[in-house]
């Protein structure tokens, strides 16, 4: 059976062209659900949903159309309708607590205990990094400490790239041998 056929049988209400229709589909419109909702159950459903549409609705397909993009535009809408009912879902529930004065908002600063361990961590890693020789220091505290680039290291250095490059490659395995002995 080819497509044509089955979608003017499934017109007059022919199961097997139905099934045909399903068959032939499933997996390209599967396919594309999981795609755009990454959740195989999601997926599903909304396959399901668009298979169930499109055959309540055969009789106003329009053959100039291929039955694929017809039957993926049927579930790309339902998907973009299922998204906005959670949308609506969600600012529904916010918005039932507006008479509050304020709102909860998470503090994602440093506590003082991640300030102390932060600043401990530091004074461990300046310790260890005077124990490189003077020029791998300065290479390290101009790209780490001051967040120069390595055209602007360059240029104070008066080096060429290359071999601020370099230097600063060596200088952090030598900063990683001293942490790892510890």
């Amino acid at each position: 059976m080819e497509v044509k056929d089955a979608i003017e049988k499934a017109k007059e209400n022919d199961q097997i062209a139905f099934n045909f229709l399903l068959d032939t589909f499933w997996n390209t419109i599967y396919g594309f659900q999981l795609k755009r909702t990454e959740n195989e159950n999601d997926a599903e459903d909304i396959t399901i949903q668009t298979f169930s549409k499109a055959f309540d609705k055969i009789h106003t397909y329009n053959d100039k159309y291929e039955f694929k993009t017809w039957l993926v535009t049927i579930s790309k809408n339902i998907h973009i309708d299922l998204v906005r009912k959670q949308k609506s879902t969600i600012s529904s529930r916010s918005n039932a607590n507006e008479d509050d004065d304020y709102y909860t908002i998470i503090d994602e600063s440093p506590t003082p205990e991640d300030k102390l361990i932060t600043e401990q961590n530091l004074a461990k890693l300046l310790r260890d990094i005077k124990k490189l020789k003077p020029h791998y220091q300065e290479i390290i505290n101009l790209r780490y400490f001051q967040e120069l680039t390595y055209k602007e290291i360059s240029k104070y250095l008066d080096e060429p790239i290359n071999n601020v490059k370099v230097k600063l490659l060596r200088a952090k395995k030598l900063l990683a041998e001293i942490i790892k002995k510890k």
